[in-house]
């Protein structure tokens, strides 16, 4: 990963003619908002779903694409977030950070992620544009809109979805002839055009000759005195250059995070997607709904897992065991066939065939042998029957 700070450049090329091979793509990821209504010292991209960051999420719907490289538009908190990329494992090409040292809106953010694109990449015809704070997009949602924007042939294609409420968001405006003219913010839309009810999602596919041009002509007369980003569209329409839309099947996958309650709203639709996907690997759950597992775990088929059962970091769980039910385990190891209930553990090894609790409290480094059993000390446990002081090993 590299980290660019440099004024931004606009290159222009020609599009491809018909019959050479297909465009490369790049993708710019707009991290660099502060997230003030998170109310949290921590940039609101790193907050953490299911045990990841959320930009990683962002950056994994990109994996369904072949692109030639990632750029991550920084800002707020810029050296923990070049920090935590550099770390963090991602399932598309190596990342580039680039840093929009003072924030004046999503435009110009963009303009500041051009500047990791030289001159000499001729062959670079699009950019695909998305904000760090959508963790529920999914690979094939963005692999079609890339599809339907090269089939139109267009300077820009807009994800969009239709909401029942859409208050808060840009609505898109269309000419007479139904085409895409632009995206009004709320802010500054008018009653009429606050009635519409489709709305733009901040992702795009941009004709790269035609975005940096357009990126210059932007201004700052607006409610916010920021740069839009959805100016650009009304910029091209205006230019006499086509813009498109898809819209989008399940508005949810378009959800920002920014605050919060939709921070626990995005991670329920992320823990459910897990659940299932374990289910269908032949995961057994009780209650899905109260079954808890980070992205990062590993389980085995014919595992059991219990209501209560929360699973983190590394933990791997072997064919045949039974977790929980209100089971805590991080990064720790369960054998096969082995049962573990009541338990509190972190980096924790339990062998095969093994019975740990109820009312277990197993310290770091604790290593409980195969065919073994571990119950709470008797004398620890308070009157009430609840809640260990020590266990025996």
């Amino acid at each position: 990963m590299s980290y660019i700070t440099r004024e931004a450049r606009e290159p222009r090329r020609p599009r491809q003619k018909p019959g050479r091979e297909q465009p490369r793509l790049a993708a710019v990821v707009l991290a660099a908002g502060e997230g003030t209504r998170m109310r949290s010292q921590l940039p609101k991209p790193l907050h953490r779903l299911c045990g990841r960051p959320m930009v990683m999420w962002v950056l994994d719907a990109l994996s369904g694409l072949d692109l030639s490289r990632v750029v991550v538009v920084v800002g707020h908190g810029s050296t923990r977030m070049a920090k935590e990329l550099a770390e963090a494992r991602s399932p598309v090409v190596p990342i580039e950070v680039v840093e929009q040292p003072v924030q004046r809106g999503t435009g110009d953010a963009l303009s500041v992620g051009l500047t990791a694109f030289s001159e000499d990449e001729g062959d670079l015809e699009d950019v695909i544009v998305l904000p760090g704070d959508t963790p529920l997009l999914r690979p094939g949602t963005l692999a079609e809109l890339v599809k339907v924007h090269r089939r139109a042939d267009v300077a820009a294609t807009l994800l969009t979805a239709r909401l029942d409420d859409p208050k808060g968001y840009g609505r898109v405006v269309r000419s007479r002839d139904g085409r895409v003219a632009g995206i009004i913010e709320e802010v500054d839309a008018t009653e009429e055009e606050r009635a519409v009810n489709e709305v733009g999602t901040s992702i795009y596919v941009f004709r790269r000759s035609v975005l940096a041009p357009a990126l210059r002509r932007l201004s700052p007369d607006n409610a916010q005195g920021e740069y839009y980003l959805t100016d650009v569209v009304a910029v091209l329409h205006d230019a006499g250059y086509p813009a498109t839309s898809m819209v989008i099947a399940d508005p949810t996958e378009a959800s920002g995070v920014n605050d919060r309650s939709q921070l626990a709203a995005a991670e329920a639709v992320l823990r459910r997607r897990i659940n299932e996907r374990w289910m269908r690997a032949g995961v057994n759950m009780l209650d899905p709904a109260h079954t808890y597992l980070d992205s990062t775990v590993v389980l085995a088929p014919d595992v059991t897992l219990y209501p209560g059962t929360i699973l983190q970091g590394s933990t791997r769980v072997a064919t045949g065991a039974e977790v929980g039910p209100n089971t805590h385990l991080l990064n720790c190891s369960v054998g096969a066939r082995a049962r573990v209930r009541a338990t509190s553990a972190e980096q924790v090894t339990i062998g095969e065939d093994a019975t740990v609790g109820p009312w277990a409290r197993l310290e770091p480094g604790t290593v409980v042998a195969p065919g073994s059993v571990v119950r709470p000390i008797p004398a620890a446990i308070n009157p009430e029957g609840e809640g260990p002081g020590g266990t025996l090993l």
